[in-house]
């Protein structure tokens, strides 16, 4: 796996969105907003998402700030980033352990979260920081 983009916040060419979440539920739907406008502003830029991004972007956010909600004792910071061929949905929390894989198990109810989110991007990585820790996923363009 390559490193994650982290876009230097000087660069005005950077197409990006940053929301700080104090925590809640109503940060799961408010997340899937974001994307949506988000989603908008890459139109307007002049990138044309394929048919199905909206959806798969929506549901890596909302799997994402879902694990931040029930994992994190603190808020959670999303951010989407415009990178190369994809977009990079970041969601940063206060928890110290990280994304785990379950085995797979049709008839388990939820806990299949971070599986949906690796089938539907090219990239998912863990980093470690000072406060807890960041999820990158990679969702491709293409």
């Amino acid at each position: 796996m390559t490193p994650a983009h982290r876009p230097d916040a000087a660069d005005a060419s950077v197409l990006s969105s940053v929301v700080e979440f104090r925590g809640g539920s109503a940060m799961i739907p408010a997340s899937r907003d974001v994307v949506h406008r988000f989603v908008e502003r890459l139109g307007a830029r002049g990138v044309e998402p394929p048919d199905g991004f909206l959806d798969a972007a929506r549901l890596v956010a909302g799997e994402l700030v879902t694990n931040a909600l029930r994992h994190a004792p603190g808020p959670c910071r999303l951010a989407l980033t415009l990178v190369d061929d994809g977009v990079e949905i970041a969601v940063s929390d206060t928890g110290e352990g990280y994304p785990t894989f379950l085995p797979r198990d049709p008839l388990r109810v939820g806990g299949h979260g971070l599986e949906i989110v690796t089938r539907l991007c090219d990239e998912v990585i863990t980093k470690p920081h000072a406060t807890g820790k960041t999820v990158y996923a990679r969702l491709p363009l293409r």
